[in-house]
């Protein structure tokens, strides 16, 4: 099954935006140095739910916006996601083989070029968002969220949190404050970028942060009971591979049954918190029940 085949017809178009806007400014797969470009266009390129990118347009929707100003940050996102993973998978770290159904960049490309990729990727999210925001404070803004987002007390911090946990076990503040860092920081930081973009307010950030907070924990609690129920074929990575490694999830703290409690809790907050935006607000309210009803 395609990820997104779980999507309706109108977050489907918003994928296809996605994907000719990455095309767009990706470098040539024929450009000097060309591994490198191959490289990059591999890992970003072969398919993905683009959930990133999704709330990045979702937000800008809420707000009355729809315009190419939302392009830019939306694929700075999933540029920073894609060379996320690509490091993710690497032996040193997850050692991962598989990702979206297919071997992973550094066992096509190798584990020198993977990471020089995933360099390249995280320096051009920066380079497109800074080219794309013409009023200085919202340019500033939006490069701080995305920075942030990334960084230690972010993606990156998370993933530190992430290795040193591996055989130990945590309480649920713990496990929910990793993965807010690790997986809900950039998803936050899509949702700010989308509002920001479209000029929204302190009333309106804060709103959409909540909402944000909620769905990033969400998606976490959804792929960790998915690691234990779904098949490595349909989820298109390796099922079944935290508890080998011995990594503290929410299934392992929690049950399964207690886990699904929680998930649909998360649901009922980020849609609570998004209810004052009415029907502008559709897209965000059916990428919150996407996050926690997803197959793959």
């Amino acid at each position: 099954m395609h990820p997104n085949a779980e999507l309706g017809p109108a977050l489907q178009a918003l994928v296809a935006r996605a994907e000719q806007a990455l095309d767009r400014v990706l470098p040539a797969a024929d450009r000097s140095p060309p591994e490198l470009h191959r490289a990059m266009r591999y890992a970003v390129l072969g398919g993905g739910k683009r959930l990133r990118p999704l709330l990045v347009y979702a937000a800008g929707h809420a707000l009355g916006r729809d315009g190419p100003e939302l392009d830019a940050p939306a694929c700075a996102v999933e540029l920073i996601h894609a060379y996320s993973l690509v490091h993710d998978d690497l032996p040193a770290m997850d050692d991962d083989a598989l990702r979206r159904g297919r071997p992973t960049c550094h066992i096509v490309f190798g584990e020198a070029m993977a990471i020089l990729a995933g360099d390249a990727l995280q320096a051009l999210a920066f380079e497109i968002l800074a080219e794309s925001c013409g009023d200085a404070g919202r340019c500033v803004a939006m490069l701080r969220t995305l920075g942030a987002a990334c960084g230690a007390e972010g993606m990156a911090g998370g993933q530190a949190l992430d290795l040193a946990a591996v055989g130990h076990r945590l309480t649920l503040a713990e496990l929910e404050h990793m993965h807010a860092c690790k997986t809900g920081a950039l998803i936050r930081a899509s949702v700010r970028l989308g509002a920001l973009a479209a000029g929204a307010g302190q009333a309106a950030l804060d709103m959409l942060d909540r909402y944000a907070a909620a769905v990033g924990l969400a998606f976490q609690v959804r792929d960790d009971i998915l690691d234990v129920e779904g098949e490595s074929a349909v989820i298109g990575k390796t099922a079944g591979k935290d508890a080998a490694a011995d990594k503290p999830t929410f299934p392992s703290l929690l049950g399964l049954d207690a886990s699904r409690t929680r998930l649909a809790q998360l649901v009922d907050e980020a849609r609570a918190a998004i209810a004052p935006l009415g029907a502008q607000a559709a897209s965000l309210e059916q990428l919150a029940l996407y996050a926690a009803q997803r197959q793959r």
